[in-house]
This record gives structure tokens, sequence and C-alpha cells, in this order.
């Protein structure tokens, strides 16, 4: 019986490290790099990490949210995203918080956003600023091409659907959920 177990172990171990090199390999062969990088994935951040914040100001729910998500998978830092106050703004823009224009303007690149200003602020912990008006959106998602994700990428499995909405007739009305609905 023991020899039985150990053989079965020896066998998945060899089957694991199989696929980890077979991975390995069509990660790394010749044909994949003739291809180049994917440019929906490509990082335009300089090799520094850039401390990004994302706010929205344009009052469209969630597009603070796809705006981290283009800018995270482009290798940009997100440290904080939300809401900015007053809604209303129509035009967006991408803002330089410590001198780095070069870093404002790959923020914007990647967000497809024209206006770049330079706004210091040496209290805030990040280096650019990106205020959303009502004029941006969001990057369309490309269809996914045969072995384009990894098989180790996780990201795949989890949703990104946004939580289900009320009817808009329903907006203010809260519903108790030990009572009775009403």
């Amino acid at each position: 019986m023991g020899a039985r177990i150990r053989g079965l172990s020896v066998l998945v171990v060899v089957l694991l490290v199989g696929a980890f090199l077979g991975s390995a390999f069509s990660e790394w062969s010749p044909t994949r790099r003739a291809r180049g990088p994917d440019p929906a994935t490509e990082i335009l951040a300089p090799s520094e990490r850039v401390r990004v914040e994302v706010r929205n100001g344009g009052g469209v729910p969630g597009r603070a949210r796809e705006a981290k998500d283009q800018l995270r998978n482009r290798g940009f830092d997100v440290v904080y995203y939300g809401n900015e106050r007053p809604f209303g703004l129509d035009s967006s823009v991408v803002l330089d918080r410590i001198g780095r224009p070069d870093w404002a303007r790959s923020v914007a690149e990647a967000l497809g956003i024209v206006v770049v200003r330079e706004e210091l602020d040496p209290n805030l912990l990040l280096d650019v600023s990106v205020v959303l008006g009502r004029d941006w959106e969001p990057e369309l998602p490309s269809p996914p091409s045969s072995g384009a994700t990894s098989w180790w990428d996780i990201r795949r499995f989890f949703r990104t659907d946004e939580a289900p909405r009320l009817p808009s007739g329903d907006v203010d009305r809260l519903a108790d959920p030990g009572g009775s609905g009403e």
C-alpha cells in the first residue's frame, strides 16, 4: 500500500513539473516573442511605479472603477478611486502632482485624455490625479485571442459584473430585508 502511494505521489509531481515546464516553454518560445507584446496589455508607464488616483467628476456611475481597471492593466499603481464632488464636470483632466509631466502624459495617453495640467501638491501621497468628466469613455475590451492569457492568470475566473440596479422608479425607495417589502 505504501509503495502505491509513493508511486502516485511521484506521478503527480512529475505531471506538475511537466505542466510548469510546458507552460514556461510556450510562454517564452520564439514564436511568442516574434508576435511581440499584446497592445491591449502593453505597459505604458515608466520603469518606476506611478501612483495614481482616479476620481469620477462626471457623475456617470462606475467610470472611476473602469478607469482604475484600465490603468492597472497597463501597469500603473492606482492607490485610490472614487467620486469627485460636485458632479457635472464636462471635461476630463490629468493633474501632475509632483513635477513629472512625463508621468502625467503617460497616464493621460493610457486613458485617452488630452488635457494635462500641473497642480503640484507635496501633501498628497501620489504622483498623478485623474479627474474624469462626462466626456471620458472607457476603452472597449478587445476580443480574446487564442492563447492570449496565461494559464495561471486567475483574473479570468472572477466576474466583473456590476451589482444589480433598481428600476429607475425605485431609486428613492429602500427595501427592508426583514420586512414585507412594502
